[in-house]
């Protein structure tokens, strides 16, 4: 296996498949033959996640699937990074912090986005579920955030994610850090009316959305 292109190919087939041994030897491969880490990451590996979340968004594929391919990712990840970290070139899409608001205890979406984004590169901090506004402001700080995350999954949490759009323009932090919402009763138009930077439709739409912000 000398061409780079080649590489790239199995690198994606890999991830499609959700066979993360595959895909792991790939990465080695790739890297034993002095295929740039970063190359290989933008090249090979994250196409194969982004068809995947492209697939599981038409519901062309199934959650399983989905989680196969995103920890297959993940491994790939953790492989690379530890090259570039040794070469002093490690990269990283940006630091986004996440959790399921106050009052809410429903966090399967959220945890799908947090694998799709450290799939893609991200640091992502979970905080887990019925997590309140002082909490999210505290540890984004500490973390460095570049993008805070919400999901309410009941239509009497969302005003959680109101008051954290209050709160950081309160502490001078909106705007430093942007924000994104989610869960099933949010909607475009709640997102606007409260401020937030961003609206995720699912779990897909979200980590494209936070690349949209990370590039804006």
């Amino acid at each position: 296996m000398t061409d780079k292109n080649e590489i790239f190919t199995k690198a994606q087939a890999a991830i499609e498949a959700g066979d993360t041994d595959e895909a792991v030897q790939v990465a080695k491969d790739g890297l034993a033959l002095g295929v740039n880490g970063i190359e290989l990451i933008n090249n090979g590996f994250i196409p194969g996640i982004n068809k995947v979340g492209d697939l599981f968004g038409e519901g062309q594929l199934f959650l399983p699937e989905l989680i196969m391919s995103a920890n297959a990712m993940q491994a790939v990840i953790e492989i690379i990074n530890k090259k570039l970290e040794k070469e002093g070139t490690k990269q990283t899409a940006g630091k986004v912090i996440l959790g399921t608001v106050e009052g809410d205890l429903h966090d399967i979406g959220k945890t799908i986005v947090v694998a799709l984004l450290k799939a893609n590169g991200f640091e992502v901090l979970d905080l887990g579920r019925d997590v309140s506004v002082d909490k999210f402001i505290e540890e984004a700080e500490t973390f460095g955030a570049d993008i805070i995350g919400t999901s309410a999954l009941l239509t009497t949490t969302m005003s959680v994610q109101k008051e954290l759009e209050e709160q950081l323009k309160a502490k001078g932090l909106k705007g430093k850090m942007k924000t994104i919402v989610g869960g099933a009763p949010v909607t475009e138009r709640w997102a606007k009316r409260i401020g937030a930077d961003a609206y995720a439709a699912d779990a897909t739409d979200g980590v494209r959305k936070i690349k949209e912000l990370m590039a804006g």
